[in-house]
């Protein structure tokens, strides 16, 4: 069953290929959404995928590419959105 999330990551991950990286993953893991850089310097991710898909997501949201200092990862069950596939938003 699908299920969508919102997710914010706190810490140094803009300007260190954090979205790009996420996306491939994304991908990788068949999860549908959206990505972007927030002003405040956090990044805000929007993810459709099963269970298990967004769990594996949100494990990798933790750690990011190897240039990123993650210090929170904050998780929440939202309305289902249906995406087409998994893009950087500005």
């Amino acid at each position: 069953m699908l299920k969508t999330i919102s997710v914010i990551v706190s810490g140094k991950v803009q300007g260190v290929f954090y979205r790009q990286n996420t996306k491939e993953k994304a991908v990788e893991f068949g999860i549908t959404g959206e990505i972007k850089n927030l002003q405040d310097g956090n990044v805000s991710i929007i993810a459709t995928g099963t269970e298990e898909q967004l769990n594996k997501l949100t494990d990798w949201c933790k750690k990011g590419p190897p240039r990123a200092v993650v210090t929170g990862v904050e998780v929440a069950e939202i309305a289902l959105q249906p995406f087409e596939k998994f893009s950087i938003t500005r």
